[in-house]
Order: structure tokens, then sequence, then C-alpha cells
């Protein structure tokens, strides 16, 4: 097919040669515009659609392609966290390579391409394989060759000796390369097994650091939605391994926006400002949301394993105990969950120590107790005794009927036994505990066997809980509604976020040994009767008042 021309004076101007010039000088300026005109090869029955996340991506591994200096050294580790279907693959592992290798004239570069499978490792190698073998691609940059025999699903090299592997997460021994390009590190349930989730880990930290050809210059590039507090992301932020963090959430969310090295930041104002309206429209973000429900939504679509607020036992339910002096106690119980031994694999040993106590919320509750009396209208009547010199009469019921409960101390630590009693024995002491009660299995009778004997003469006693076949997260989920109902107090400390942090993560937090003590100590206390809700006491109250006796015993509302 003769290509058309037109006449400029003097000149026959060959139209398609003139088109495809055009592309090369804009693509060579910028990755965004190869993906735009390249589009087509890739999604021939999807319209190419742009968002402002695309320009964020690009503009950050153009930094990569341009070698930037930054005060940390040559610009080559960058981990992205973005929601799936956001194009993060196809820009990252697809278009970027076949940028450098054709309009960067970087044809010489060698990539590792690292996924959680087999699967999605060739699914991306052969659309970038099809992408440089197109007419398209080779009208444009003929000098991208691929040589015959070394062009498969798995790998394919350039006549420049740059190459394309594609590889399992389990499979990377042996491949070195100039891009490391770690895309989707864990399946989505994948991270959710400790197992699964550590094995990757463990081949990110052995294995990936070492397949560079030139440790100093070489890029790593990791890109994925996060799933799990201790998933890659998570290590690489906790431990501070030198990677600028490119975070783009669903929903903007102004709390956890940082600039980049490069001195990007989101371009949002509005918390909860959509990340890509073009394409994800708040209809379809809701429907999406529901759908995920709220840790996927968290993980997949804000970047953080913890969902906004909380997850089971919600940030939000725990009540600021404002006061520096702790509230007169009926109770002062201890719960603790044992793991003596000091060795780095295994779980900590944890310990919450918690008050019950009556009175109206906030700081009222540190001077008066509240007991209830009947006027002489046979009307219920809150009568608050302060510290037996003065009544005050006429108080809010809604507020002062049902016990609350506040977190008193709390701590974990890796102990051997002997340290690990002591430990609790002079923590019992010290916060006058009148009971402590430990989880019924091996490691915690050996405990309360060594604590008998140490302390057989103190004034707390012990008891083994043994809370059946019920789960870790059915027991939280049994106790949520006495958080929800804003029964639990904690003073503004350290260890006392400590807890509140590990428990809004749950069950994707790193460690649960503080959530086991939680649970353990709130379902006790509802189990003795010392933590009914403010709908069984009225209900208690109206049956006394009737004369039908006693109501029965709350149960849990699992």
């Amino acid at each position: 097919m003769t290509s058309p021309t037109i006449r400029l004076g003097d000149k026959i101007i060959d139209v398609r040669s003139s088109l495809i010039a055009l592309d090369r000088v804009e693509c060579k300026e910028s990755l965004a515009a190869f993906i735009r005109l390249a589009w087509h090869i890739i999604e021939p029955g999807q319209p190419y659609v742009h968002g402002w996340h695309i320009d964020a991506l690009c503009e950050h591994l153009e930094a990569i392609t341009d070698g930037v200096e930054t005060p940390m050294g040559v610009y080559n580790r960058l981990l992205i966290n973005i929601p799936p279907g956001t194009a993060k693959s196809l820009i990252v592992a697809v278009f970027w390579p076949a940028w450098e290798w054709g309009p960067q004239n970087m044809a010489h570069l060698r990539y590792v391409c690292i996924a959680h499978s087999q699967e999605f490792a060739f699914r991306d190698s052969i659309r970038m394989r099809r992408l440089v073998m197109s007419e398209w691609y080779q009208e444009r940059w003929p000098h991208v060759r691929l040589v015959k025999d070394q062009n498969s699903v798995s790998k394919f090299e350039t006549t420049a000796t740059g190459f394309r592997q594609a590889v399992a997460i389990g499979s990377i021994t042996g491949a070195r390369g100039d891009r490391v390009i770690f895309d989707d590190p864990h399946s989505v349930d994948g991270a959710l097994s400790d197992t699964q989730r550590q094995t990757t880990i463990q081949s990110f930290r052995e294995g990936v650091s070492t397949r560079l050809n030139n440790p100093d210059r070489s890029a790593i590039v990791i890109i994925m939605q996060r799933l799990h507090e201790e998933d890659v992301s998570g290590v690489i932020l906790d431990q501070d391994l030198g990677y600028d963090h490119l975070m783009l959430p669903m929903r903007y969310d102004p709390r956890r926006a940082r600039p980049t090295m490069i001195g990007f930041e989101d371009p949002r104002q509005e918390d909860g400002e959509l990340l890509f309206p073009q394409r994800f429209p708040l209809a379809v973000v809701e429907r999406e949301e529901l759908m995920l429900g709220p840790y996927a939504t968290s993980g997949q679509y804000q970047q953080d394993p913890e969902p906004r607020g909380g997850g089971i036992i919600k940030r939000d339910y725990w009540q600021l105990w404002e006061s520096d002096i702790y509230p007169t106690c009926d109770l002062i119980l201890a719960s603790l969950d044992t793991a003596y031994t000091t060795k780095q694999e295994n779980d900590f040993s944890a310990l919450t120590v918690w008050g019950v106590f009556t009175g109206a919320k906030g700081e009222t509750a540190n001077r008066y107790i509240d007991r209830t009396g009947i006027s002489r209208d046979g009307t219920a009547q809150s009568v608050m005794f302060d510290q037996g010199l003065h009544i005050r009469t006429g108080m809010d019921l809604s507020g002062s009927l049902s016990p609350r409960v506040i977190m008193m101390h709390a701590w974990q630590e890796k102990l051997e036994l002997h340290d690990l009693v002591v430990k609790v024995g002079e923590t019992c002491r010290r916060m006058r505990v009148d009971k402590l009660i430990i989880e019924d299995k091996a490691a915690g009778h050996s405990v309360a066997q060594e604590l008998q004997r140490l302390y057989g003469s103190a004034e707390f006693g012990v008891q083994l809980i043994n809370p059946g076949a019920i789960d870790k997260l059915a027991r939280l989920h049994s106790i949520e509604p006495i958080f929800a109902e804003g029964m639990v107090y904690a003073p503004d400390r350290s260890w006392a976020d400590t807890v509140i942090q590990q428990t809004a993560t749950f069950p994707k937090a790193k460690n649960d040994d503080l959530v086991d003590t939680v649970s353990q100590a709130i379902r006790h206390l509802r189990d003795i009767g010392l933590l009914a809700r403010s709908v069984e006491v009225e209900e208690d109250l109206t049956r006394s008042m009737t004369h039908h006796g006693k109501a029965p015993a709350a149960l849990y509302p699992i």
C-alpha cells in the first residue's frame, strides 16, 4: 500500500513517515506519551483512559531511567502502592521496559520481572513481547530486534544483549538484571497465610537484592497493593530499606499523604477524593468496597492494612481516660498470653491489666461511685456517692447504669520461663491485681505452676481459662459490642496505643498476643457477670421493679 504524500512548497512529504517521526520524538520525551500511543497494541478492544496517576507513575520511572541523583544517591529503589485496575502492571512491567529499549535507545538493559506466580509473570512477558514485535513498534524503533534462539514466553533477548526474563517468586536464583521489577509479590490468599507470606518475604530479602548487575546503579521497582501489615511493603517501610514510596489510595487520605524523594505530591485536596474517577466513579467505588468488605477495601484500595478507624475493634471504640488517676475499681484483672522463649521466631508473652468500675462517664468517675436506687414515686434514680461525704441525685442513668472497664497497664516481651513468671508476679503485685487469668494450654500450665510456687502467699489468684473451640477471630467478634457501646477506656500512653493498634489491625497484624489478652479478659468479665451492657442492666432493673425476680444471665452477642 502506497503511503499518501503532501506537497509543501517544492518538497513532497510522506505523511506516514512524518507521523512515525513525530511519534518517535513525542515518545522519546515522555513515557506517558508512549503509553498513550502504544496502548492499542496491548489493549485493542479497550480505549485508553488517562488519569493523573499515570503521569505520577511515569515521572518516578523516568527518574530511574535518567539516573536522577538524590541525597541517598542514584534514584534506583521505588515502592509503589496503588489499587488494582489502574494499569499498574502494564505501566511498570510492559510499557516501561519497552520504552527504555525503544525510545530511550537502551536495548542493552536486562530486566528480571518477578510475580507471585508463573502465570502472572508470563502474562506480562507475553504482552511486552507482542508490543516490541508489533509492526507499529518496529516501524518506529527498528533497532530493537529479538534474537531467534532466545525468544520464548519466559525469556526473550535483543540483539544488543538485553533481555526480559519472567520468573515466579520461588525461581529467582540465577537471573540477574539492570532492573528487577517485583509486581504483586503476594496473592490475596497467600498474604493471609503466615507461611506463604514469610516465604515471599524471605525470597525478597535474600534473593531480590542479589539479582542486580550493578548494586550501586541497578534498580528495584516493587509495585503492589497492601494485603497485610507484614507484607513486602510492610517490611520495606518498617525497616526503612531506602525505597522511595509512592502511595496512591483510591480515596485521598491527607493523614498519610507524603511527598516522594523527587518532590511529587498527591494533587488531591479533599479528604476522600477519588484517584481515578474516569474509570472508577463514586458509584463503582462504593459497589466494589461493599463487595470487598472493610479489610480488603483498606488494603487493596486504601493501601493500609488497618481500615480507617480500625477493623473489628475500631480505634474510635476506645474511650480516652483523661485523668492521671485511675477510678476506684470493683475488680482488677490481669490477662496473660504465654510464650516463654526468647527465640526470634516465637511469639511474645503479653499481659494486660483491667479494672472494672461504675460511675458516670469521663472525669466524674474518678470521684463518684454510682449506686442506683428507687425514688418514692417508683422511678429509677442514680445516686452518686462522693467518697462517702456527699450525695448527688438525679444523674442521667443512660450514662451511668452500665459498669465500665479500663485498661490500666500492658506489656509484651520475649522472656524465658523464670523471667516471665517474675515479671508477671511483680506486675500483679504493683497493680494490686485480684485475679490473673491464663489460657489453659501447655505453656499456661507451666507458668501457673511457677507463679503458685513463687507467689503462693500473694493476694492475687490464678485461674486457667479454656476458650474451647472458639477461634481468635470469633473471640474478638464476641466482645465487639462491649467496645462499640463505649464501655472500654484506656489512658493516653504508648503501651496503650500498642494494644489499640494491634487490636485494630487484627487479624492482619504482625503480632496478636496482646489481642488474645484483650479478648480473654473481656470475655471472662462477661462470663462472671461484671460487664453487663446498658440494655441488660435496664432490663434487670425493670424486672426487679416489677417483682419478676432476678433477670437471667446475659448471653454473648456473638
